[in-house]
């Protein structure tokens, strides 16, 4: 795995809990829609698909993967963070901590730096240079690509 690989893996996990939010989201509002089974009442033959046990059941389920996420992507982000502490050039720490772990985009990145797109271009590639000489393959091969 690349140096940069390896620090993307915290934006992938930070969009798959976003998308996982979304899902909570719509199991939430389909729990809202559900009806409880009163007893002692006629029952309609053809039962609900959806009852709601499944449905907060699911939400249960989801909300332990998102915590398991959150889990991984903190404990990712530590690791990125000590990382990019062993790179000696204060612009480019800047660069990788405000990409990697800030997750913001070249505009914004170039704009609080106060420097064009090609420059913060050929700033992140001397950045991910220096921390590849830093960073030895042990420490990359570690996580998996998420």
């Amino acid at each position: 795995m690349t140096v940069k690989k390896y620090l993307q893996q915290a934006f992938r996990i930070n969009q798959r809990i976003d998308s996982k939010i979304v899902q909570l989201e719509e199991l939430n509002a389909l729990a809202q829609k559900c009806t409880g089974v009163i007893t002692g009442m006629l029952r309609n033959p053809s039962p609900a698909t959806f009852g709601m046990e499944n449905v907060v059941c699911k939400i249960v389920d989801l909300q332990n993967e998102i915590n398991a996420d959150i889990d991984s992507l903190v404990d990712l982000k530590a690791e990125i963070m000590h990382a990019i502490k062993t790179v000696d050039d204060i612009d480019c720490r800047l660069l990788l901590e405000r990409r990697y772990l800030g997750m913001k985009t070249w505009e914004e990145i170039a704009y609080d730096m106060c420097k064009t797109g090609r420059n913060i271009h050929m700033l992140h590639d001397r950045a991910l240079k220096k921390l590849s000489l830093n960073f030895t393959e042990f420490h990359l091969d570690a996580r998996v690509d998420l």
